[in-house]
Formats: C-alpha cells, sequence, structure tokens
C-alpha cells in the first residue's frame, strides 16, 4: 500500500482525468478500503482540490474552483505544455509572451533530464518561418528568468547597435516584451544606473554572479518606460509629431518600438518617436497613412520642406518635357 503522501498524488492524478470515479474503482487502484477513499478525498479538499460527489453513481470528479490548485502532469503532457510555453513566449500569441515565460522557468525548474532530452528533440525537429525579426533562444530566456527571480546578478556579452562587442554585468529585473523583440531591464553595474538590453543581442556567460538585493523599478510603468528608451531616447533626432487619428487607430499601426502615442483627443494623438535618421522618421510617418504635423525637431520641418518641394516638382509638368510626335500631312 502507498504512503499517505504518494497516495493522495496518485489519487490526484487519477480524479484529474475526465471521467467519474466511483469508490470502489478508486479503492482497488490505490490498494486500499472505501474509508480510507472518503478520509484522502477529505484531505484534497482541504488543501483546496474541488473534488465533487456525483450524485446517483456515488462517484467523484475533480470540478471547477474558486482557486487554481497545482496540478499533476504525466510526461506526455508535460512535454507539451513545454513546447506550447515556448513557442507562446517566443510572441507568436500576443498579450501572453511574459505570462508564458513565468510558467515556462517554473517548470522547466523541475523537468527531469529524460524529458528535457524529449523537448530538445522535438524542437530540433521542427522549423519555425521566420517572424522578421531576430529570434530568441527559449532556453536562454528562461535562464534569464531565472536569474530574475533568484535575484542572482547576469554576466553577458553584448552587441551594441553599431556592432561593437562589449561585456556587461546586470541586476536583472524584468524581461519586457513589445509584441516583436525581448528586452532585459537590469540596473548595470558598472555604470551604475538603469539600462534596456536587446535579448537578442545578448550572450550569457557562466557562472551568474552573486546574489542581489532587488531595487526598485525605474518607473511603475516598466513598459512605457522601455517603449520610450528603445523608440526616442536613444536616437540623435527625437520627434514630437501630432497625428490625426484617435490614440487607438494609431496603435493599431504604430510598433510600441517605433514610438511613444500620447491622446489628445478623439481624433487626435502625439506621436513621440526618434532615429539617427531624418529620412527613416519622414518615410515612416508618412506611410502611417495619417495626416500629421510636426512640432519638433527643426530639423526635421526643414528637411520635410525640402522632400515636399522635391516631390512636387516630380510631379509638375514640365515645358520641356518631350511631348508627342508632331505629324504633317502630306
Amino acid at each position: 500500500m502507498l504512503e499517505t503522501s504518494a497516495r493522495l498524488l496518485e489519487l490526484l492524478s487519477l480524479l484529474q482525468t475526465p471521467r467519474v470515479w466511483t469508490g470502489a474503482d478508486l479503492a482497488e487502484r490505490l490498494g486500499v478500503d472505501a474509508r480510507t477513499v472518503r478520509r484522502d478525498i477529505d484531505k484534497l479538499r482541504t488543501l483546496g482540490y474541488p473534488v465533487h460527489a456525483v450524485a446517483g453513481t456515488a462517484g467523484y470528479r475533480l470540478g471547477a474552483g474558486a482557486k487554481l490548485p497545482p496540478l499533476l502532469l504525466n510526461d506526455d503532457e508535460a512535454v507539451a505544455v513545454v513546447l506550447g510555453l515556448r513557442t507562446a513566449a517566443g510572441g507568436s500569441v500576443t498579450g501572453i509572451e511574459e505570462s508564458s515565460l513565468r510558467a515556462l522557468a517554473k517548470l522547466e525548474q523541475i523537468l527531469p533530464s529524460r524529458l528535457r532530452h524529449r523537448v530538445s528533440a522535438l524542437q530540433a525537429a521542427m522549423v519555425t518561418v521566420p517572424a522578421g525579426v531576430a529570434g530568441v533562444d527559449p532556453e536562454m530566456l528562461t535562464a534569464i528568468a531565472a536569474a530574475i527571480r533568484d535575484h542572482v546578478q547576469l554576466r553577458f556579452d553584448y552587441r551594441t547597435h553599431d556592432g561593437t562587442e562589449i561585456r556587461r554585468t546586470a541586476e536583472p529585473h524584468r524581461l519586457v516584451h513589445t509584441g516583436r523583440r525581448w528586452y532585459l531591464v537590469g540596473w548595470d553595474v558598472e555604470k551604475r544606473d538603469w539600462r534596456t538590453y536587446r535579448v537578442d543581442r545578448l550572450r550569457p556567460r557562466t557562472p551568474t554572479g552573486p546574489r542581489f538585493t532587488p531595487r526598485e523599478a525605474p518607473e511603475v510603468d516598466l513598459a512605457g518606460w522601455v517603449s520610450r528608451g528603445v523608440s526616442t531616447s536613444a536616437y540623435r533626432y527625437q520627434a514630437r509629431i501630432t497625428l490625426e487619428a484617435s490614440a487607438a487607430e494609431a496603435a493599431d499601426r504604430i510598433p510600441p518600438t517605433v514610438g511613444v502615442i500620447e491622446a489628445i483627443d478623439e481624433r487626435h494623438c502625439l506621436l513621440h518617436t526618434g532615429s539617427n535618421s531624418l529620412d527613416e522618421i519622414a518615410v515612416y510617418t508618412g506611410l502611417f497613412g495619417f495626416g500629421f504635423h510636426v512640432h519638433e525637431p527643426p530639423e526635421l520641418i526643414e528637411h520635410l520642406r525640402a522632400l515636399a518641394a522635391r516631390v512636387t516638382a516630380a510631379i509638375a509638368p514640365r515645358e520641356d518635357a518631350p511631348g508627342p510626335a508632331h505629324r504633317t500631312s502630306d
């Protein structure tokens, strides 16, 4: 006969299957009497598992409760969940990337090595169509998430936007997903300031650094802080542009990595964006499909005037342009 704790886990595993179990069936499977089954059912209920008695069949089934209790997974289920979470963490399901990563970090921490090999083999056999941005290894994401959870410093090599390779040590605070890319927000130990790092440019080094005491976040709205940092603050030119569209309409077309949108009224919003190229800002803004008015920088205003003059000249009729050949009658 199983010990009490092992028997409870086995009982829970049986009840998680989609069927109604009679007390006799459970007693036979567990090798105990019906009274012991009833006591074990009461213990599961005390632990928060909603075990319902089914009228008419003198049976039991696991139902939905007011809170989510811990679940037991067999090997196949665990592999399926890990693969699903890795896919979702990569951004294939919008809005759940960060939640998927937290769940993945918890699950992979306790995943047996035999199941890790199965997950690796399945992923090696899978081919993903590129999404147009640099991909991020899910194992690296979970390693960073584990460092955040355990409050240990990260040591890593980092490739800057101009291709320079540098080495950094940071106290990792949060991973932020913008819909296209993953960013690590952390306290740079050398710079003694908050920094944002693109995860696809980051290569962790081992071993990790010492434990640290978590610091207060640079802002409550961490996603907004990252969006401003990657779309405006890091660039030579920082633009402020009024768009003739609501904030919701603009957000549908403009990703967070391009700029930060601020509502003005129901028909207008303010776009804060940046680039090292005036041409890039001009082209991006013109292709959004909204009317717009540029407030700053003055260099962008002059650049748009010159661009508008060239475009107007390109489509204006020219007197010296060759026309159709003139034919005379014989």
